[in-house]
């Protein structure tokens, strides 16, 4: 595990030597919150919660075939849609996949 000085400091090792996958902060402040929000780059960015709701099926996609964190994905004649990419914000209170996996909480989804 690495230490950093501030928020910024974080923001900054995670976007250097990050995966690009899911990354979390914990906090009580919503301001950091949202400066880690925005400022990451990464496909998943949650605060207050499990890194583990990073998956397909979670999001409601069906069964999951493939994970990518790169920001271009389409190769050949591609239009818009071939050109969109996404980055996913969670805001927790402390939720764990296990209350999800195991039938004691449900997935509520519903188009943005």
């Amino acid at each position: 595990m690495d230490i950093v000085d501030d928020i910024d400091s974080a923001v900054s090792h995670i976007n250097t030597y990050g995966s690009h996958h899911t990354d979390a902060i914990i906090t009580e402040d919503k301001a950091a919150a949202e400066h880690f929000m925005q400022l990451v780059d990464s496909a998943g960015v949650y605060c207050n919660c499990s890194t583990r709701f990073a998956d397909g099926f979670r999001y409601g996609f069906g069964a999951e075939v493939g994970i990518s964190t790169g920001k271009i994905h389409a190769r050949g004649p591609v239009g818009l849609e071939g050109l969109v990419t996404y980055k996913y914000k969670l805001y927790g209170t402390d939720q764990i996949v296990a209350d999800y996996a195991e039938g004691r909480k449900h997935f509520d989804f519903k188009d943005l």
